[in-house]
């Protein structure tokens, strides 16, 4: 049985390790021994911490004999992003400079995992900074998309969506500033969502300044895994409560049960771009299943899109520009140091009147979706209207950058709104993974999973098709 069990979900993992039907060192030695098999090719952990997770593993079967009531992922291996804090290691955000950085403490969502019983199997690899929409850095190297090894795997969650793929445990750890938890899963068939900002507590006990202002209200912290059931989990815990983040908020998970039919509005407004027909068939499909879900499924155009992207490259940017582009100018890359040029030729950035007319504007776009949320508390759209792109398409060229930016517009516009954002996996174009996304009303990810959810029925689990590749 042994052998098997990393194929098995988080939810599966934990009710087997409860009924007895195995233990939690039997669940620890498989993921292990695929670990060991694999990563040395793919390059998804850059931490090794597999010899503790074992321990730990062996720790927790001792325990649980004593337990009332184990935790809800007691024994289930996870990874976690190297750029959070996790007590003892070190939190290296893809950057050389930061290589002895040790964390004094567990951030909230490593903690929150850890009193759930989850064991953290390793460290996932993200880019400098963890600002690209692929994954290579000049401290732990290149991570490779199991698909297609010239595929990105994604940014900047790279290392999670490769870990999550190919089975290094069922719950991996990562977060999204533009797309960073979304691009992976996009890249290497696997399912995420972006929290509501507030719905995850963060904070880096390593930190000796705070984050900007914005960055605190368009990042968040998530899961990427093989299953939507396995996201609900794992963002359920992720959820806890801690007082070091004060932009936490006490929102139930499960909210008041809406009229059904659930309304869900479908956009497929390319704002210019040319959407792939791939990408757009998948649309269809996914409208297809929602509907025979029992959905109420309409066209419907939401608030422009384009407004909150173009404040991501304006206001959120000047920020970045002020508070990443000097660490990036000092210790990055030559290719980071180009790549934030072409974010700033992209952009716009403001001076002090115009990020102030911009921060104040952020609240009327967001009052504008809420208003059309309230009407369709769903929208589906796409995440990428393009194919997945070369690994290093970004460091290419200015026209590049700016055609991946263009491409996902849906995607980081929705970090500037602060509001929650799933994708799931649907199918292969051009013999990559690709799927969509649906946005829902803040604090109602629980509305979005289910909708996820049932597209993944009747799409199927697109990693399935990876198994024999490996």
């Amino acid at each position: 049985m042994s052998q098997a069990l990393w194929r098995m979900s988080a939810v599966d993992v934990a009710a087997g390790i409860r009924d007895r039907r195995f233990s939690c060192s039997e669940a620890m030695t498989s993921v292990v021994e695929r670990i060991r098999a694999l990563n040395p090719k793919l390059n998804a952990i850059v931490t090794d911490l597999t010899e503790q997770a074992l321990g730990e593993a062996a720790a927790a079967d001792r325990m649980l004999p004593t337990l009332a009531d184990p935790g809800p992922l007691f024994g289930v291996p996870v990874t976690i992003k190297v750029n959070i804090d996790q007590a003892g290691q070190a939190t290296t955000n893809g950057l050389p400079a930061l290589a002895n950085l040790i964390a004094p403490a567990d951030s909230p969502v490593v903690r929150n995992l850890r009193r759930a019983g989850a064991i953290v199997v390793g460290r996932t690899n993200t880019p400098e900074v963890s600002m690209r929409a692929t994954t290579v850095n000049p401290l732990h190297g290149r991570t490779f998309n199991p698909w297609n090894a010239e595929a990105s795997p994604g940014g900047s969650s790279g290392g999670a969506g490769v870990a999550a793929a190919v089975g290094f445990g069922a719950i991996h750890h990562g977060n999204d500033i533009g797309g960073s938890l979304r691009f992976p899963a996009f890249a290497n068939g696997v399912t995420t969502i972006k929290p509501t900002q507030g719905r995850v507590p963060a904070f880096n006990p390593s930190a000796t300044v705070e984050r900007g202002l914005l960055v605190q209200l368009t990042s968040v912290q998530g899961a990427i895994a093989r299953s939507v059931a396995d996201v609900r989990l794992a963002t359920r815990v992720m959820a806890g409560s801690d007082p070091r983040d004060p932009w936490w908020v006490p929102a139930p998970f499960d909210g008041e049960p809406l009229e059904t039919p659930i309304r869900v509005a479908v956009t497929r407004n390319t704002h210019g771009y040319p959407m792939h027909p791939g990408i757009g068939r998948l649309m269809d499909r996914s409208a297809g299943f929602l509907s025979d879900a029992g959905y109420d499924v309409v066209e419907a155009e939401p608030p422009s899109i384009m407004e909150p992207a173009r404040g991501w490259f304006s206001v959120l940017l000047t920020e970045l520009k002020e508070t990443l582009g000097p660490i990036v100018d000092q210790y990055g890359s030559d290719d980071m140091r180009r790549i934030f040029g072409w974010y700033y030729e992209i952009g716009e950035i403001l001076d002090l009147r115009g990020y102030r007319a911009g921060l104040g504007d952020k609240t009327r776009m967001m009052r504008a979706w809420n208003v059309f949320l309230d009407e369709y508390p769903l929208v589906l759209t796409p995440l990428l209207m393009r194919p997945l792109y070369p690994w290093n398409y970004d460091a290419q060229g200015l026209a590049q950058t700016k055609d991946l930016f263009d491409a996902a517009v849906y995607c980081y516009g929705i970090n500037y709104l602060g509001l929650p954002a799933g994708f799931v996996p649907v199918d292969l174009v051009e013999d990559l993974p690709a799927g969509v996304q649906l946005i829902g009303r803040r604090f109602r990810e629980d509305v979005i999973l289910d909708a996820m959810g049932a597209i993944e029925q009747r799409a199927g689990c697109l990693v399935n098709r990876l198994g024999a590749a490996l």
